[in-house]
């Protein structure tokens, strides 16, 4: 029996038709600026507006689309990160496994507020560094838009961003310490 199949699965907080959906986080100078063009690229209003957060939960195509305000942002370059969101804590740790058995690193996070929500997930890098995170909503509605994450230092591999990932590049050893965990 697999890890997942072992989890207790506990339900999505948020509805959407098909069983899963991509998550696209992007990083804007302005989020109060970036607004009017998104609502028109989507042709629909925002889901969630916070400070410095937007989110849009378009159906066609299915994509869950965020904007995350960042200070210093280079034009062209305001990718944040990539995700694929499901709808059990179970569906989360089959990812988990999946990534295990294929020998990547994986930095998992439970019950964590991220991006006024609180969420399980587990984060892997492509081979070109892109981070992806596989997540379920448990909360729709957190007032925090981060809290109870794992802060970040210049040793540590966990990034005190909202949604940002240890790196590709950093040492096992380095991984293992936040409580990462990697095929060895």
């Amino acid at each position: 029996m697999t890890i997942a199949e072992q989890a207790a699965s506990q339900n999505s907080a948020v509805e959407f038709a098909t069983s899963t959906r991509v998550h696209v986080a992007i990083n804007v100078s302005n989020v109060e600026q970036a607004l009017p063009f998104y609502q028109t690229l989507f042709d629909q209003a925002p889901a969630k507006v916070r400070p410095g957060y937007a989110k849009f939960e378009v159906s066609n195509p299915p994509v869950n689309f965020t904007l995350n305000e960042k200070s210093s942002v280079v034009p062209g370059g305001t990718l944040s990160h990539f995700g694929i969101q499901v709808k059990s804590t179970g569906e989360v740790a089959a990812a988990k496994d999946r990534f295990i058995q294929a020998g990547l690193a994986t930095f998992e996070e439970d019950n964590v507020t991220c991006c006024y929500a609180v969420q399980d997930k587990v984060w892997v890098h492509d081979p070109d560094n892109n981070e992806w995170e596989v997540f379920v909503v448990l909360e729709a509605d957190a007032p925090e838009h981060s809290a109870n994450r794992v802060q970040s230092s210049e040793e540590s591999c966990c990034a005190a961003d909202c949604c940002a990932a240890p790196t590709s590049t950093q040492s096992l050893e380095l991984v293992k310490a936040c409580a990462c965990s990697a095929k060895k």
